[in-house]
């Protein structure tokens, strides 16, 4: 090339560290006939431009580029996917229901944009699509029933929908109860069909957990065997001990660990977390595994896959770790929560772990827990 792009260097010494080489050489050949049929270097130019003329460059100069801040900042792709999600299911609804559920989907947003801004616990995206799956089911049932208008949906008709699937009544309910309470505030009917519907639903958590014989057994392990992987370690210790999910595992990076302290603030959590000894070291053990891996992703949980970028591991990724067991990260959190809630106070609970007060109740045993004012 006759003029280099300023960062051209740079990306060759980016492949050579976290690629194979072979796979490096490739890159660095097609790159080059690129730039010089495009005759720039801009960083987002060439990627354009590698989209539609040479596709399996865009992985390696996307990591590239963002790493050493060549683009600005990428959208959160999880959104953009939820995005995508609840766009499906709207566009899955008969046409002549379809106006209201496009202003649920909305009012749903804004509550949950709202709650983020007041620093409160809003509903998950994931919550929301359940609401849009419960209503464009309802949709596509009354519709079937010759329905054009929300308008003449009746209680009876509900019925007929919630008799379809028993086992989901209360779930169901819950998502149509918002739906008509926001229709009938929208003017879109007149009365709110669900008032005299109930569903009988089963209070507290009564999921599946483990003996404290059994917990012995997998701290034993997870504390005193080198053998294993200390990913599975970690996550093991870090879920029965210190109740974290998925989520918070996956996303814990060396930003939230506090050497000094033996601490980590798991992300979504407001307070650092004094680690135990066994939580400490397998800890470690996870970042020499990182370093053995040559990554510079300042994830603690590194894969082969997530090494040659900066993302965090994939929720599989966590839930395999335990594979070895047999366990579900969830049952071990569960499990925790179940004494800490049996322990503690319910408002220490809501503070150290993120929760709302809603969620520590449904863990109590006798969930008599109310909101405080």
């Amino acid at each position: 090339m006759p003029a280099p792009p300023p960062w051209w260097s740079d990306f060759a010494a980016h492949l050579a560290d976290h690629r194979h080489p072979i796979y490096a050489s490739d890159v660095v050949a097609t790159t080059a006939r690129l730039i010089l049929a495009t005759t720039t270097g801009d960083p987002h130019t060439l990627l354009a431009q590698a989209r539609t003329n040479a596709p399996e460059l865009v992985g390696a100069l996307t990591d590239f580029f963002h790493t050493h801040r060549c683009l600005d900042p990428p959208p959160d792709l999880a959104d953009r996917r939820a995005a995508a999600r609840r766009a499906h299911r709207i566009e899955a609804t008969p046409a002549p229901l379809r106006p209201q559920v496009e202003g649920f989907a909305d009012f749903l947003l804004l509550q949950h944009e709202q709650a983020q801004q007041l620093g409160l616990h809003p509903n998950q995206l994931k919550t929301i699509e359940i609401r849009l799956d419960t209503i464009r089911d309802l949709a596509l049932h009354l519709h079937t029933e010759g329905h054009t208008s929300w308008a003449s949906v009746t209680t009876a008709d509900l019925e007929s929908f919630l008799a379809l699937a028993p086992a989901r009544r209360a779930s169901r309910l819950a998502g149509m109860r918002q739906f008509f309470a926001y229709a009938h505030r929208s003017k879109a009917i007149l009365h709110n069909p669900t008032e005299p519907i109930t569903a009988v639903q089963q209070r507290g958590f009564h999921g599946p957990t483990l003996t404290p014989a059994r917990q012995r057994t997998l701290y034993r392990r997870w504390a005193t065997n080198q053998n294993i992987h200390p990913h599975e370690a970690f996550i093991g210790l870090a879920a029965l001990l210190h109740a974290a999910t998925t989520t918070e595992l996956r996303r814990l990076t060396d930003v939230d660990i506090d050497p000094h302290r033996r601490s980590v603030r798991f992300p979504g959590r407001s307070v650092h977390l004094l680690l135990d000894g066994a939580t400490w070291m397998a800890l470690q053990r996870c970042q020499e595994h990182r370093h053995r891996l040559g990554s510079d992703n300042s994830h603690v949980l590194v894969t082969r896959l997530t090494r040659t970028h900066h993302g965090p591991a994939g929720a599989a990724h966590i839930r395999d770790s335990l594979a070895p067991v047999g366990l579900l990260p969830s049952i071990l959190r569960s499990t925790r929560l179940l004494a800490l809630t049996d322990e503690l106070d319910a408002k220490i609970l809501t503070i150290s772990l993120g929760m709302s007060y809603a969620g520590v109740a449904h863990y109590r045993p006798d969930p008599t827990l109310t909101t405080p004012m």
